[in-house]
């Protein structure tokens, strides 16, 4: 079932959205080599907890921690650990949070130290798509409308659009329909209306678009060990259109 959202409910998503947005605001103030994730987990938490939310994503489903940290060639899902971030890596943070009992959820890739103009375009190329497919999620457009735009944007650069993973309808809680694939056709699947709350997260890759779980059961991977970027809105639809609620 697809929620259409009231402003009660809309407005705290946004409550919630503004505090994953902080998070990821402030861990980026601590990505340099030499850092771990497991620190940047533990900083991540604290500032959830101190805005008086809950991690979203510990123990939703198992999940051990509170940011999920993928690496280079991990898509999503990595889980953080001791190992210190070099120079040159890059490191993806997907981040959640529960406010009054509603979700927010919220991505972003960032360099550690510097990195190479390839992989830079690579994250500048994953971020626009985000922002055409959220363009793209105005009432009366559908569903594969979004997955259009960012598909053909992404495409068109030579990389990989991941299947296998979708945004999702957010609110209560984190998973909700309608699912949001990253590719598709225009003018099929649900019908866009104004109320609607759902997360886009295009994850993109350098080479192939093919995915597996490496052995902590967890981190998704490419399967040709290229790497990959992922950035995530979480979004409300009004009468003229999208509002970002993580900005």
């Amino acid at each position: 079932m697809i929620h259409i959202r009231d402003t009660w409910e809309i407005d705290r998503i946004h409550k919630s959205c503004q505090i994953v947005k902080g998070t990821l605001e402030t861990l980026e103030n601590f990505i340099k080599p030499g850092v771990t994730t497991l620190e940047l987990d533990r900083i991540a938490e604290e500032y959830i907890r101190s805005n008086d939310a809950i991690p979203g994503f510990k123990g939703l489903y198992g999940f051990p921690a509170t940011v999920c940290a993928s690496v280079d060639d991990g898509v999503v899902h990595g889980v953080p650990n001791n190992k210190e971030l070099k120079d040159g890596q890059i490191l993806s943070l997907d981040v959640g949070s529960i406010l009054d009992g509603y979700y927010g959820d919220h991505a972003r890739t960032f360099p550690v130290g510097e990195i190479k103009s390839e992989i830079q375009n690579l994250l500048d190329v994953t971020e626009k798509s985000l922002y055409l497919g959220i363009e793209a999620a105005i009432p009366g457009n559908t569903i594969g409308d979004i997955g259009f735009a960012i598909q053909s944007y992404v495409e068109s650069f030579g990389y990989g659009i991941v299947r296998d993973l979708v945004g999702h309808g957010i609110g209560e809680k984190l998973h909700e329909d309608p699912q949001i694939p990253n590719f598709g056709k225009e003018k099929t699947g649900p019908m866009i209306k104004k109320g609607m709350c759902f997360a886009i997260e295009p994850m993109v890759t350098l080479k192939s678009y093919e995915v597996f779980t490496k052995d902590d059961n967890w981190t998704i991977g490419t399967k040709d060990g290229s790497c990959s970027a992922h950035f995530e809105h979480t979004i409300t639809i009004e009468d003229k259109g999208p509002r970002i609620l993580t900005k």
